[in-house]
């Protein structure tokens, strides 16, 4: 399997080279083009500051080819004189190390107060799709990665009510590497957030034959069930509230 790759254009953008708007402008404007380019939804921004703390930025060093010179493009730290020197391949091979480096530090800011704040505010708002199994009555999903190592896998989407993972829809946001948001994402989110835990659908779907269900299925649906309903007796035993979400909050 080809390692997924960003749906990206190589080529950079002439209006952010010309820019001649002062420091801060400039990496909302970069930015604000990697997050507006199609594809790109499930991305929020990751603040300067966080891109700019070396703390953050342990063991990424050898992620891309001149490490110190990429961040220092992101947040336009780079003369114009630098960047006019610089030959047109150069510069494409800047920004597709900027926009993967964007990528891998993402992962970590979205596990972090603020960045966990910004997924939540997407989240809501369903920007990452919804589950399609029927009895998961449209339930908002969250991007995670299959690995932290980038090149190994795309990104894929979880439902908290069946706990399943998917494909993503769109091509374009099929070809995104799944490290950009890493593996610790929907969990760190769950529990940051109990209150967005969904009740798990108990209701499941029996394949019949003219209104006939048939016996290997159906035996398995009634073994599941049972099982089901000895779990709700065991909690409803030990005064658990059955009435309430799920969470991934700590016992007290």
């Amino acid at each position: 399997m080809s390692k997924p790759e960003l749906q990206l254009s190589g080529d950079v953008d002439q209006d952010m080279l010309n820019d001649d708007s002062n420091s801060s402008e400039y990496v909302e404007m970069w930015v604000d083009l990697f997050l507006g380019r199609k594809g790109h939804e499930y991305f929020c921004e990751v603040d300067a500051d966080y891109i700019t703390d070396r703390f953050n930025l342990i063991n990424l060093q050898k992620a891309v080819p001149k490490f110190t010179q990429v961040v220092q493009y992101i947040v336009d730290d780079l003369s114009e004189k630098t960047l006019e020197n610089m030959t047109p391949q150069r510069l494409e091979v800047l920004e597709t190390d900027a926009r993967k480096f964007y990528g891998l530090i993402h992962a970590r800011y979205i596990i972090t107060v603020k960045g966990l704040q910004k997924m939540y505010a997407k989240y809501k708002e369903a920007d990452f799709g919804r589950c399609l199994r029927v009895h998961c009555n449209f339930q908002p999903l969250l991007p995670v990665g299959l690995h932290d190592i980038p090149g190994k896998d795309c990104v894929k989407l979880y439902c908290p009510s069946c706990e399943d993972l998917y494909n993503p829809k769109s091509s374009r946001h099929a070809s995104i590497d799944g490290a950009f948001f890493g593996t610790s994402f929907p969990g760190m989110f769950l529990q940051a957030f109990p209150e967005m835990v969904p009740r798990h659908p108990t209701r499941r779907y029996v394949p019949k034959i003219f209104g006939f269900e048939l016996h290997k299925q159906a035996q398995l649906a009634r073994w599941q069930e049972l099982q089901r309903r000895k779990l709700e007796k065991k909690l409803i035993d030990n005064n658990v509230d059955l009435s309430r979400n799920g969470g991934y909050r700590s016992a007290e």
